[in-house]
Protein backbone atom coordinates (compact mmCIF):
# COMPACT_ATOMS: atom_id res chain seq x y z
CA UNK A 1 0.00 0.00 0.00
CA UNK A 2 1.25 3.43 -0.89
CA UNK A 3 1.36 6.09 1.79
CA UNK A 4 -1.33 8.71 1.27
CA UNK A 5 1.25 11.46 1.32
CA UNK A 6 2.19 14.08 -1.21
CA UNK A 7 5.77 14.03 -2.41
CA UNK A 8 7.74 16.66 -4.23
CA UNK A 9 9.01 14.04 -6.68
CA UNK A 10 7.77 10.53 -7.51
CA UNK A 11 10.14 8.44 -9.65
CA UNK A 12 8.88 5.36 -11.47
CA UNK A 13 11.72 2.84 -11.78
CA UNK A 14 14.71 2.07 -9.59
CA UNK A 15 17.27 1.70 -12.39
CA UNK A 16 20.24 3.99 -13.10
CA UNK A 17 18.14 6.87 -14.50
CA UNK A 18 15.68 6.91 -11.61
CA UNK A 19 18.37 6.41 -8.96
CA UNK A 20 20.57 9.26 -10.20
CA UNK A 21 17.64 11.68 -10.31
CA UNK A 22 16.52 10.60 -6.83
CA UNK A 23 20.01 10.96 -5.37
CA UNK A 24 20.53 14.49 -6.68
CA UNK A 25 17.03 15.71 -5.81
CA UNK A 26 17.09 14.23 -2.30
CA UNK A 27 20.43 15.95 -1.68
CA UNK A 28 18.75 19.24 -2.62
CA UNK A 29 16.04 18.66 -0.04
CA UNK A 30 13.20 17.49 -2.29
CA UNK A 31 10.88 14.94 -0.71
CA UNK A 32 11.53 12.09 -3.15
CA UNK A 33 10.19 8.57 -3.53
CA UNK A 34 11.34 5.81 -5.91
CA UNK A 35 8.73 3.21 -6.89
CA UNK A 36 10.20 -0.07 -8.14
CA UNK A 37 8.24 -3.02 -9.54
CA UNK A 38 10.90 -5.60 -8.65
CA UNK A 39 12.21 -6.75 -5.31
CA UNK A 40 15.12 -4.52 -4.41
CA UNK A 41 16.90 -1.94 -6.50
CA UNK A 42 17.98 -3.12 -9.93
CA UNK A 43 16.21 -6.47 -9.69
CA UNK A 44 14.56 -5.98 -13.10
CA UNK A 45 17.74 -4.76 -14.79
CA UNK A 46 19.47 -6.75 -17.55
CA UNK A 47 22.20 -5.71 -20.00
CA UNK A 48 25.42 -6.98 -21.55
CA UNK A 49 27.87 -5.89 -18.90
CA UNK A 50 29.72 -2.68 -19.78
CA UNK A 51 29.39 0.84 -18.31
CA UNK A 52 31.16 4.07 -19.31
CA UNK A 53 32.39 5.80 -16.16
CA UNK A 54 32.84 9.57 -16.86
CA UNK A 55 29.13 10.53 -16.85
CA UNK A 56 28.58 8.51 -13.66
CA UNK A 57 31.42 10.30 -11.89
CA UNK A 58 29.58 13.60 -12.44
CA UNK A 59 26.81 12.24 -10.20
CA UNK A 60 28.86 10.08 -7.82
CA UNK A 61 32.47 11.33 -7.53
CA UNK A 62 33.17 8.36 -5.22
CA UNK A 63 32.24 5.88 -7.97
CA UNK A 64 35.71 4.38 -8.49
CA UNK A 65 36.20 3.66 -4.77
CA UNK A 66 32.69 2.65 -3.74
CA UNK A 67 30.80 1.16 -6.69
CA UNK A 68 30.72 -2.63 -7.22
CA UNK A 69 33.05 -2.56 -10.22
CA UNK A 70 34.20 -5.94 -11.56
CA UNK A 71 36.94 -5.13 -14.10
CA UNK A 72 38.17 -2.03 -15.92
CA UNK A 73 38.03 -2.59 -19.69
CA UNK A 74 41.51 -2.21 -21.18
CA UNK A 75 41.17 -4.57 -24.11
CA UNK A 76 38.79 -4.25 -27.06
CA UNK A 77 38.19 -6.89 -29.72
CA UNK A 78 36.01 -6.83 -32.82
CA UNK A 79 35.50 -10.05 -34.77
CA UNK A 80 33.62 -11.17 -37.86
CA UNK A 81 32.67 -14.82 -38.13
CA UNK A 82 31.82 -17.06 -41.05
CA UNK A 83 31.29 -20.64 -39.96
CA UNK A 84 34.34 -21.72 -37.97
CA UNK A 85 36.62 -19.00 -39.37
CA UNK A 86 37.14 -15.79 -37.39
CA UNK A 87 38.82 -12.48 -38.27
CA UNK A 88 39.68 -10.31 -35.26
CA UNK A 89 40.96 -6.77 -34.67
CA UNK A 90 42.33 -6.07 -31.18
CA UNK A 91 43.10 -2.86 -29.31
CA UNK A 92 44.90 -2.64 -25.96
CA UNK A 93 45.24 0.46 -23.80
CA UNK A 94 46.79 1.16 -20.39
CA UNK A 95 43.91 3.53 -19.66
CA UNK A 96 40.27 2.62 -19.11
CA UNK A 97 37.13 4.72 -19.27
CA UNK A 98 34.64 1.87 -18.93
CA UNK A 99 34.14 -1.06 -16.60
CA UNK A 100 32.13 -4.25 -16.27
CA UNK A 101 29.61 -4.65 -13.47
CA UNK A 102 26.54 -6.66 -12.61
CA UNK A 103 23.79 -4.14 -13.29
CA UNK A 104 21.52 -5.29 -10.43
CA UNK A 105 24.43 -4.77 -8.01
CA UNK A 106 25.34 -1.42 -9.53
CA UNK A 107 21.73 -0.21 -9.50
CA UNK A 108 21.33 -1.32 -5.86
CA UNK A 109 24.41 0.72 -5.01
CA UNK A 110 22.92 3.74 -6.79
CA UNK A 111 19.59 3.32 -4.99
CA UNK A 112 21.47 2.97 -1.71
CA UNK A 113 23.21 6.29 -2.33
CA UNK A 114 19.80 7.87 -3.02
CA UNK A 115 18.45 6.47 0.27
CA UNK A 116 21.50 7.82 2.12
CA UNK A 117 20.68 11.23 0.64
CA UNK A 118 17.12 11.01 2.02
CA UNK A 119 15.04 9.45 -0.77
CA UNK A 120 12.43 6.82 0.09
CA UNK A 121 12.69 3.55 -1.87
CA UNK A 122 9.57 1.39 -2.15
CA UNK A 123 9.89 -1.89 -4.01
CA UNK A 124 7.38 -4.51 -5.21
CA UNK A 125 5.03 -1.74 -6.33
CA UNK A 126 3.58 -1.89 -9.82
CA UNK A 127 2.60 1.54 -11.08
CA UNK A 128 -0.48 1.04 -13.26
CA UNK A 129 -0.94 4.55 -14.57
CA UNK A 130 0.14 8.16 -14.37
CA UNK A 131 -2.61 10.34 -12.93
CA UNK A 132 -3.72 13.61 -14.55
CA UNK A 133 -6.18 16.16 -13.21
CA UNK A 134 -9.11 17.68 -15.11
CA UNK A 135 -6.73 20.21 -16.68
CA UNK A 136 -4.43 17.51 -18.05
CA UNK A 137 -1.64 18.11 -15.56
CA UNK A 138 0.23 15.10 -14.17
CA UNK A 139 -0.38 14.99 -10.43
CA UNK A 140 0.83 11.55 -9.38
CA UNK A 141 0.72 7.82 -10.05
CA UNK A 142 -1.78 5.05 -9.38
CA UNK A 143 -1.06 1.53 -8.16
CA UNK A 144 -4.16 -0.62 -7.83
CA UNK A 145 -6.60 1.31 -5.65
CA UNK A 146 -3.91 3.64 -4.29
CA UNK A 147 -2.86 7.03 -5.60
CA UNK A 148 0.39 8.73 -4.69
CA UNK A 149 0.43 12.46 -5.39
CA UNK A 150 3.53 14.40 -6.37
CA UNK A 151 4.40 17.81 -7.78
CA UNK A 152 6.35 16.08 -10.56
CA UNK A 153 6.64 12.49 -11.80
CA UNK A 154 9.88 11.28 -13.39
CA UNK A 155 9.19 8.37 -15.73
CA UNK A 156 12.14 5.96 -15.70
CA UNK A 157 10.11 2.86 -16.54
CA UNK A 158 12.48 1.60 -19.24
CA UNK A 159 11.91 0.22 -22.73
CA UNK A 160 8.45 -1.22 -21.96
CA UNK A 161 6.69 2.14 -21.86
CA UNK A 162 3.22 1.13 -20.75
CA UNK A 163 2.72 4.31 -18.71
CA UNK A 164 3.65 6.53 -21.62
CA UNK A 165 1.36 4.51 -23.87
CA UNK A 166 -1.44 5.27 -21.41
CA UNK A 167 -0.72 8.98 -21.80
CA UNK A 168 -0.72 8.70 -25.60
CA UNK A 169 2.90 9.89 -25.85
CA UNK A 170 4.19 6.72 -27.55
CA UNK A 171 2.73 3.92 -29.64
CA UNK A 172 2.62 0.31 -28.40
CA UNK A 173 5.70 -1.72 -29.29
CA UNK A 174 5.34 -3.78 -32.46
CA UNK A 175 7.98 -6.29 -33.50
CA UNK A 176 7.51 -5.47 -37.17
CA UNK A 177 7.68 -1.68 -36.83
CA UNK A 178 9.42 -0.56 -33.64
CA UNK A 179 13.18 0.15 -33.64
CA UNK A 180 13.88 -2.49 -31.02
CA UNK A 181 15.99 -5.61 -30.69
CA UNK A 182 16.02 -8.64 -28.42
CA UNK A 183 19.13 -9.41 -26.42
CA UNK A 184 19.65 -12.87 -24.94
CA UNK A 185 22.62 -13.70 -22.74
CA UNK A 186 24.24 -16.35 -20.59
CA UNK A 187 26.56 -15.76 -17.63
CA UNK A 188 29.30 -18.39 -17.34
CA UNK A 189 31.30 -19.10 -14.20
CA UNK A 190 35.05 -19.22 -14.88
CA UNK A 191 37.88 -18.97 -12.37
CA UNK A 192 39.45 -15.53 -12.10
CA UNK A 193 42.93 -16.82 -12.99
CA UNK A 194 41.54 -18.71 -16.00
CA UNK A 195 39.84 -15.59 -17.35
CA UNK A 196 43.09 -13.66 -17.24
CA UNK A 197 45.12 -16.55 -18.69
CA UNK A 198 42.72 -17.49 -21.49
CA UNK A 199 41.84 -13.96 -22.60
CA UNK A 200 45.40 -12.67 -22.18
CA UNK A 201 44.48 -10.06 -19.56
CA UNK A 202 46.48 -8.38 -16.83
CA UNK A 203 45.17 -8.95 -13.31
CA UNK A 204 42.06 -6.85 -12.76
CA UNK A 205 41.77 -5.81 -16.41
CA UNK A 206 38.73 -6.60 -18.51
CA UNK A 207 37.74 -7.28 -22.09
CA UNK A 208 34.87 -6.04 -24.28
CA UNK A 209 34.39 -8.11 -27.43
CA UNK A 210 31.92 -7.40 -30.25
CA UNK A 211 31.21 -10.18 -32.75
CA UNK A 212 29.29 -10.03 -36.05
CA UNK A 213 28.53 -12.44 -38.85
CA UNK A 214 27.12 -15.97 -38.82
CA UNK A 215 26.73 -15.90 -35.01
CA UNK A 216 23.32 -14.24 -35.53
CA UNK A 217 22.08 -16.83 -37.99
CA UNK A 218 21.89 -14.36 -40.86
CA UNK A 219 19.81 -11.83 -38.91
CA UNK A 220 20.88 -8.19 -38.46
CA UNK A 221 22.44 -7.91 -35.03
CA UNK A 222 25.58 -9.02 -33.26
CA UNK A 223 27.08 -10.78 -30.28
CA UNK A 224 29.03 -9.62 -27.24
CA UNK A 225 31.49 -11.03 -24.72
CA UNK A 226 32.38 -9.24 -21.47
CA UNK A 227 34.69 -10.43 -18.69
CA UNK A 228 33.94 -10.07 -14.99
CA UNK A 229 36.11 -11.14 -12.03
CA UNK A 230 35.09 -14.79 -12.20
CA UNK A 231 32.29 -14.73 -14.77
CA UNK A 232 32.00 -14.22 -18.51
CA UNK A 233 28.87 -12.66 -20.02
CA UNK A 234 28.07 -13.77 -23.57
CA UNK A 235 25.02 -12.84 -25.60
CA UNK A 236 23.38 -12.27 -28.95
CA UNK A 237 21.27 -9.27 -30.01
CA UNK A 238 18.94 -9.51 -33.04
CA UNK A 239 16.71 -6.88 -34.64
CA UNK A 240 13.12 -7.93 -33.96
CA UNK A 241 11.62 -6.64 -37.19
CA UNK A 242 14.04 -8.58 -39.35
CA UNK A 243 13.72 -11.66 -37.15
CA UNK A 244 9.94 -11.57 -37.48
CA UNK A 245 10.09 -11.27 -41.27
CA UNK A 246 12.73 -14.01 -41.53
CA UNK A 247 10.55 -16.36 -39.50
CA UNK A 248 7.47 -15.50 -41.56
CA UNK A 249 9.34 -16.20 -44.81
CA UNK A 250 10.85 -19.43 -43.54
CA UNK A 251 14.44 -18.15 -43.66
CA UNK A 252 14.91 -18.52 -39.90
CA UNK A 253 13.44 -21.34 -37.85
CA UNK A 254 15.59 -21.41 -34.71
CA UNK A 255 14.86 -20.11 -31.23
CA UNK A 256 17.03 -17.14 -30.27
CA UNK A 257 18.39 -19.13 -27.33
CA UNK A 258 19.93 -21.50 -29.88
CA UNK A 259 22.07 -18.63 -31.17
CA UNK A 260 23.53 -18.07 -27.70
CA UNK A 261 24.14 -21.79 -27.32
CA UNK A 262 25.88 -21.85 -30.70
CA UNK A 263 28.13 -18.97 -29.60
CA UNK A 264 29.02 -20.76 -26.35
CA UNK A 265 29.83 -23.98 -28.22
CA UNK A 266 31.55 -22.38 -31.22
CA UNK A 267 34.87 -24.15 -31.94
CA UNK A 268 36.83 -20.89 -31.76
CA UNK A 269 35.19 -19.20 -28.76
CA UNK A 270 34.52 -22.14 -26.45
CA UNK A 271 38.24 -22.41 -25.56
CA UNK A 272 37.85 -19.23 -23.49
CA UNK A 273 35.28 -20.76 -21.14
CA UNK A 274 35.75 -24.49 -21.50
CA UNK A 275 34.34 -26.43 -18.54
CA UNK A 276 32.38 -23.35 -17.44
CA UNK A 277 29.03 -23.61 -15.67
CA UNK A 278 26.05 -21.62 -16.95
CA UNK A 279 24.97 -19.58 -13.92
CA UNK A 280 22.37 -17.27 -15.45
CA UNK A 281 20.20 -16.92 -18.53
CA UNK A 282 18.14 -13.86 -19.43
CA UNK A 283 16.52 -11.84 -22.21
CA UNK A 284 15.69 -8.17 -22.55
CA UNK A 285 14.33 -5.76 -25.16
CA UNK A 286 16.75 -3.06 -26.20
CA UNK A 287 16.56 0.04 -28.40
CA UNK A 288 17.90 0.26 -31.95
CA UNK A 289 18.01 3.87 -33.13
CA UNK A 290 17.28 6.06 -30.12
CA UNK A 291 16.05 9.09 -32.07
CA UNK A 292 13.31 7.00 -33.67
CA UNK A 293 12.33 5.70 -30.25
CA UNK A 294 12.07 9.08 -28.51
CA UNK A 295 8.58 10.17 -27.40
CA UNK A 296 6.96 13.12 -29.15
CA UNK A 297 7.85 15.19 -26.08
CA UNK A 298 10.06 14.62 -23.04
CA UNK A 299 7.99 16.78 -20.68
CA UNK A 300 4.40 17.54 -19.78
CA UNK A 301 2.94 19.58 -16.96
CA UNK A 302 4.27 17.61 -13.98
CA UNK A 303 6.15 14.95 -15.99
CA UNK A 304 9.76 14.33 -17.12
CA UNK A 305 10.91 11.26 -19.12
CA UNK A 306 14.39 9.78 -18.71
CA UNK A 307 16.55 6.79 -19.60
CA UNK A 308 15.42 4.05 -21.96
CA UNK A 309 11.86 5.38 -21.81
CA UNK A 310 13.19 8.51 -23.54
CA UNK A 311 15.13 6.49 -26.13
CA UNK A 312 18.52 7.23 -24.59
CA UNK A 313 20.53 4.23 -25.75
CA UNK A 314 23.22 4.18 -28.43
CA UNK A 315 24.47 1.28 -30.53
CA UNK A 316 27.40 2.44 -32.66
CA UNK A 317 28.01 -1.01 -34.11
CA UNK A 318 31.23 -1.38 -32.13
CA UNK A 319 29.98 -0.50 -28.67
CA UNK A 320 26.70 0.03 -26.79
CA UNK A 321 26.07 2.85 -24.35
CA UNK A 322 22.99 2.86 -22.17
CA UNK A 323 23.72 3.02 -18.44
CA UNK A 324 25.75 6.22 -18.67
CA UNK A 325 23.10 7.83 -20.90
CA UNK A 326 20.44 6.86 -18.35
CA UNK A 327 22.40 8.24 -15.40
CA UNK A 328 23.17 11.50 -17.17
CA UNK A 329 19.55 11.97 -18.24
CA UNK A 330 18.56 11.50 -14.58
CA UNK A 331 21.08 14.19 -13.67
CA UNK A 332 19.61 16.58 -16.25
CA UNK A 333 16.09 15.81 -15.03
CA UNK A 334 17.08 16.62 -11.45
CA UNK A 335 18.59 19.93 -12.54
CA UNK A 336 15.48 20.77 -14.57
CA UNK A 337 13.16 20.00 -11.65
CA UNK A 338 15.17 22.29 -9.39
CA UNK A 339 15.07 25.06 -11.99
CA UNK A 340 11.30 24.63 -12.49
CA UNK A 341 10.77 24.71 -8.72
CA UNK A 342 12.69 27.98 -8.47
CA UNK A 343 10.68 29.39 -11.38
CA UNK A 344 7.39 28.77 -9.59
CA UNK A 345 6.23 25.24 -10.38
CA UNK A 346 6.36 22.08 -12.49
CA UNK A 347 4.62 23.47 -15.54
CA UNK A 348 5.52 22.23 -19.00
CA UNK A 349 6.88 25.65 -19.83
CA UNK A 350 9.25 25.55 -16.85
CA UNK A 351 10.22 21.90 -17.36
CA UNK A 352 11.05 22.40 -21.04
CA UNK A 353 14.49 23.42 -19.86
CA UNK A 354 15.06 19.65 -19.60
CA UNK A 355 14.54 19.20 -23.33
CA UNK A 356 16.92 22.08 -23.98
CA UNK A 357 19.53 20.49 -21.70
CA UNK A 358 19.17 17.13 -23.42
CA UNK A 359 19.66 18.66 -26.88
CA UNK A 360 22.80 20.44 -25.70
CA UNK A 361 24.18 17.32 -24.03
CA UNK A 362 26.54 14.64 -25.33
CA UNK A 363 23.58 12.21 -25.28
CA UNK A 364 21.70 13.96 -28.07
CA UNK A 365 24.86 14.79 -30.01
CA UNK A 366 25.86 11.13 -29.97
CA UNK A 367 22.41 9.95 -31.06
CA UNK A 368 22.42 12.41 -33.96
CA UNK A 369 26.03 11.71 -34.94
CA UNK A 370 25.50 7.94 -35.13
CA UNK A 371 21.97 7.98 -36.54
CA UNK A 372 23.28 6.55 -39.83
CA UNK A 373 24.19 3.28 -38.14
CA UNK A 374 20.52 2.29 -38.52
CA UNK A 375 21.19 1.94 -42.27
CA UNK A 376 23.80 -0.71 -41.55
CA UNK A 377 21.73 -2.39 -38.86
CA UNK A 378 18.80 -2.74 -41.28
CA UNK A 379 20.83 -4.30 -44.12
CA UNK A 380 21.15 -8.11 -43.77
CA UNK A 381 24.14 -8.14 -46.14
CA UNK A 382 26.28 -6.48 -43.47
CA UNK A 383 25.72 -9.55 -41.26
CA UNK A 384 25.98 -12.25 -43.92
CA UNK A 385 27.73 -11.41 -47.18
CA UNK A 386 30.19 -8.81 -45.90
CA UNK A 387 31.58 -11.05 -43.11
CA UNK A 388 31.80 -13.86 -45.69
CA UNK A 389 33.70 -11.49 -48.00
CA UNK A 390 36.19 -10.50 -45.28
CA UNK A 391 36.75 -14.10 -44.21
CA UNK A 392 36.98 -15.19 -47.84
CA UNK A 393 39.78 -12.71 -48.55
CA UNK A 394 41.73 -13.89 -45.48
CA UNK A 395 41.23 -17.53 -46.43
CA UNK A 396 42.64 -16.97 -49.92
CA UNK A 397 45.60 -15.02 -48.58
CA UNK A 398 46.58 -17.41 -45.80
CA UNK A 399 45.35 -20.80 -47.01
CA UNK A 400 46.85 -20.79 -50.52
CA UNK A 401 48.48 -24.25 -51.00
CA UNK A 402 50.94 -23.20 -53.72
CA UNK A 403 50.53 -19.73 -55.23
CA UNK A 404 49.47 -16.76 -53.12
CA UNK A 405 47.11 -14.26 -54.75
CA UNK A 406 47.54 -10.53 -54.48
CA UNK A 407 45.18 -8.78 -52.09
CA UNK A 408 43.33 -7.38 -55.11
CA UNK A 409 42.94 -10.83 -56.66
CA UNK A 410 41.72 -12.28 -53.37
CA UNK A 411 39.21 -9.47 -52.99
CA UNK A 412 37.84 -9.76 -56.54
CA UNK A 413 37.49 -13.53 -56.38
CA UNK A 414 35.86 -13.47 -52.93
CA UNK A 415 33.39 -10.75 -53.94
CA UNK A 416 32.27 -12.89 -56.87
CA UNK A 417 31.87 -15.95 -54.67
CA UNK A 418 29.58 -14.20 -52.17
CA UNK A 419 27.61 -12.36 -54.87
CA UNK A 420 28.78 -8.79 -54.24
CA UNK A 421 29.77 -7.19 -57.59
CA UNK A 422 32.27 -4.35 -57.45
CA UNK A 423 29.76 -1.72 -58.59
CA UNK A 424 27.38 -2.74 -55.83
CA UNK A 425 30.20 -2.66 -53.27
CA UNK A 426 31.25 0.81 -54.42
CA UNK A 427 27.69 2.11 -54.26
CA UNK A 428 27.11 0.65 -50.81
CA UNK A 429 30.41 2.10 -49.58
CA UNK A 430 29.34 5.57 -50.73
CA UNK A 431 25.98 5.23 -48.98
CA UNK A 432 27.67 4.12 -45.77
CA UNK A 433 30.13 7.04 -45.87
CA UNK A 434 27.30 9.51 -46.51
CA UNK A 435 25.27 8.17 -43.59
CA UNK A 436 28.10 7.74 -41.13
Amino acid sequence: MLEQTRYDVAIVGGGPAGASAAYLLARKGFKTVILERGRGGGSKELYGGRVYAPPLREVWPSLDKEAPIQRWVRQERISVVSGERVLTVEYDSPDAISFTAYLPELARWMVGKAEEAGALFVDEVRVDSIVRDDKGRVVGVRSGPDTLYADVVIDAEGVNRLLLEGLGLVKPLKATESPIALGVKEVLKVKESQIEERFGLEKGSGLAWVVAGSVTGGLPGGAFIYTFKNMVSIGVVVHLGHAYRAIESGKFDSHVKDLVEALRLHPFFRRFWRDADVMEYGAHLTIEGGLKFMPKTLVLDGLVIVGDAAGFLLNTGYTIRGVDFAVYSGKLAAEAVEIAHNMGGMTRENLKVYEDMVKRSFIYRELVKHEGISHIMSNPDFFTKYPELAIGVMKKLFEAPYEHPTIYEAFIESSREVGLPLLRLAGEALRVVNRL
